[in-house]
């Protein structure tokens, strides 16, 4: 399989060190274009890839195509592209917020070709990330397959119908700034007592870290996180109290609110 990138940013850096590392793809078998032709050159240096001449040559010569562009300026790159997508027809991957299948699809008319719409997050740099997938009509299961093991390699993936990625962007994409907001939040409340900043980060965001490894590991055993605040909670405790002044503060509507601006606002740049 060989695996083109339309795009060498931070993104498809990520993407591009997590599959060359985890053996998906050799490097060699990795082919990119930007047009910052540095930032091509420095990432294919990095991992032995290949930098084509136009974007064109590597939708020519890739099996999948990835790409990696911000979704302002992908119309006008696939556009550009479109006839050599057709003739080769490689499995297309979008990762740009809000453009839907059915819109990439209309920049390629005059054939079908297998298109799949994924959503990474930001902890895909770290090779920690989590990304939704959705193949249009012409993806079968395994181009779908291909892809999803491209994005395993920078963290966990999911298939989702496409009327669940406003949804998905808040929980996922979105939820890293909440994640990191919670994390600060907390490292100030120790400020306050005379901890210093960067050591309350340190701590606050490990025990962040091990929260969520618990939560998913013991979902197999059908533990839920309510569950597991539970087992915290000591009768008349120091955690109960803070729980309950986080929940009096409205910490919980306050999340929900979020994830609902996430997906209103999301619905609306679909539009």
């Amino acid at each position: 399989m060989t695996i083109g990138f339309i795009g060498a940013g931070t993104m498809a850096g990520a993407i591009v060190r997590g599959v060359t590392a985890a053996g998906v793809v050799p490097g060699g078998d990795v082919l990119l274009y930007d047009v910052n032709e540095s930032a091509a050159q420095r990432l294919a240096d990095d991992v032995g890839a290949t930098v084509g001449v136009s974007a064109e040559a590597v939708v020519a010569g890739s099996d999948v195509v990835v790409l990696a562009v911000k979704p302002q300026v992908l119309p006008a790159v696939l556009g550009g592209v479109a006839d050599a997508v057709v003739e080769r027809r490689p499995v297309l991957v979008s990762i740009a917020a809000g453009i839907t299948l059915s819109a990439l699809e209309a920049l390629l008319p005059g054939g079908q070709v297998p298109v799949v719409r994924v959503m990474p997050n930001v902890n895909a740099m770290i090779g920690a990330g989590m990304a939704a997938l959705c193949g249009n009509d012409a993806a079968g299961e395994g181009d779908v397959a291909r892809v999803e093991e491209i994005f395993a390699a920078v963290g966990g993936t999911v298939v989702l119908a496409e009327k669940d990625f406003a949804t998905y962007t808040a929980i996922a994409g979105s939820s890293p700034a909440f994640v990191f907001t919670f994390i600060d939040a907390l490292a100030r409340g120790a400020v306050r007592d005379g901890m210093p900043k960067a050591l309350a980060t340190r701590i606050a965001a490990q025990a962040v870290l091990g929260s969520a490894r618990m939560v998913l590991e013991r979902a197999d055993d059908g533990v839920s996180p309510a569950d597991l605040v539970d087992m915290v909670c000591s009768p008349g405790g120091t955690t109960i109290a803070g729980i309950v002044a986080m929940e009096e503060a409205g910490f919980t509507p306050a999340v929900v609110r979020g994830v609902r601006a996430v997906v209103d606002r999301d619905r609306e740049l679909a539009d």
